[in-house]
């Protein structure tokens, strides 16, 4: 483990979901399964997309994963940093989705790596450290 921690965004744990023997299993296991953790949002996001496909197999699926990693709660004081976070990209006219912009602000405050397939968005973020574990 280099001791770093890592929050995983959605669409790396769905791929993990799809594909558990895939390229995100490979980091988690370089990085160590202590190492990662993921957001109450994301975990959130998961259950519902499980949810609207109304598939046993997907939602015993998404369970498995989130009983395996920290789901860390959000809390304060995330929702500061979210409010300087959304003023800073709307002053600039570069806002994000709202789910997107309070996993950011959770990562921000933790001093975590984010990691997300979705690296054009988060990286408009200053003080966000982000990588992609598909590319």
């Amino acid at each position: 483990m280099d001791g770093k921690r890592y929050l995983l965004d959605t669409n790396i744990l769905s791929d993990l979901i799809h594909n558990p023997r895939g390229v995100v299993a490979g980091h988690i296991h370089r990085v160590g399964e202590e190492a990662v953790c993921t957001s109450i949002l994301v975990a959130a996001e998961l259950r519902f997309g499980a949810r609207k496909r109304n598939s046993d197999r997907l939602t015993t699926q998404v369970e498995a994963v989130l009983n395996a990693i920290d789901v860390l709660p959000w809390e304060t004081p995330y929702d500061r940093t979210y409010a300087l976070i959304r003023q800073q990209l709307e002053r600039a006219g570069t806002p994000i989705g709202a789910n997107d912009l309070l996993i950011a602000a959770q990562a921000v405050e933790l001093g975590v790596t984010l990691v997300t397939h979705n690296g054009r968005e988060f990286r408009r973020i200053d003080g966000l450290i982000v990588e992609d574990w598909l590319e």
